[in-house]
């Protein structure tokens, strides 16, 4: 089973060099890294997760940048679980591939079978269903990113969520923990854009309220903020779940890498969405 790219051509390049390229460009635009990082040979244990934008790389792949550059140069995890918001809202309300591949212009990355049938078995809560990531964004803008860094050297499990619920999403947070707790080489990659469609000042609010939340690694902390106006984060409930599991982890900081929105690329600040890279760290 093979899971094609939904979105290549569009969100991102359709064609291996042309991506390549893009990936490398995003590293050293002015509102980037500024570097191509090295990979680490070792993993220094302290990186166990990021939280990611994805948008067309034209927009926020800068941004992300930012959170893979950090996770690049500190781990080299064997295993990478992605959670991604699911913006069809076609399929199951919180959905796994356990088999197959992923494919983008840059290969093939294999989902690790055993970890991903070890989270479906978690928690009822999780549902195994390809077709709910068919045609969804979000997890597969990550990947060639990942790829670029780490070539053909890792796995994926990947997770969309049709059910953003603080509940569910927790919920699932809590079974990852479970499964990946005594493991070592696994990494986490959350997935979501902040405010969409606002004016600069608006969405900079919005924004600063909610990475101050997630900066607590407390779900709860989002939530209330969350509940507390009208925001339009995209992808609460992916970090929803990864804040539980460092929640459970304990003794774990979350560092703001990089904001921005898309008027610092466009240059039309009356209607931005909000993007930043955050780490979790041990």
């Amino acid at each position: 089973m093979i899971r094609k790219p939904a979105v290549a051509g569009t969100f991102y390049p359709g064609n291996k060099e042309s991506l390549r390229e893009e990936i490398e460009e995003c590293f050293l635009h002015p509102l980037g890294p500024g570097r191509i990082p090295s990979i680490a040979e070792k993993s220094k244990d302290k990186i166990f997760a990021i939280i990611s934008p994805h948008a067309g790389y034209v927009y926020s792949g800068p941004v992300a940048a930012w959170g893979f550059a950090c996770l690049m140069e500190n781990e080299n995890p064997e295993t990478i679980i992605i959670l991604g918001p699911n913006h069809r809202g076609f399929g199951r309300s919180v959905a796994i591939m356990t088999e197959g591949e992923w494919e983008t212009p840059l290969g093939k990355v294999p989902i690790d079978e055993d970890l991903a049938k070890d989270i479906l078995q978690a928690s009822p809560l999780i549902e195994e269903d390809e077709k709910a990531h068919q045609r969804e964004h979000s997890l597969e803008v990550q990947l060639p990113f990942l790829q670029y860094g780490y070539k053909d050297n890792f796995k994926i499990v990947p997770i969309c969520f049709t059910d953003q619920t603080f509940v569910t999403s927790v919920g699932v947070g809590k079974a990852i923990f479970e499964v990946i707790k005594e493991k070592n080489g696994i990494a986490l990659v959350a997935s979501t854009d902040l405010t969409h469609y606002q004016p600069r000042k608006i969405a900079e609010r919005d924004d600063k309220n909610i990475i101050e939340a997630i900066l607590t690694c407390n779900p709860e902390s989002l939530r209330r903020v969350l509940s507390s106006g009208d925001y339009s984060m995209c992808g609460y409930g992916p970090v929803f779940a990864l804040m539980q599991i460092a929640l459970s982890f304990g003794s774990v900081k979350a560092r703001l890498l990089k904001y921005a929105t898309s008027g610092d690329i466009t240059g039309d600040y009356s209607a931005v969405v909000g993007y930043a890279s955050l780490s979790l760290e041990k």
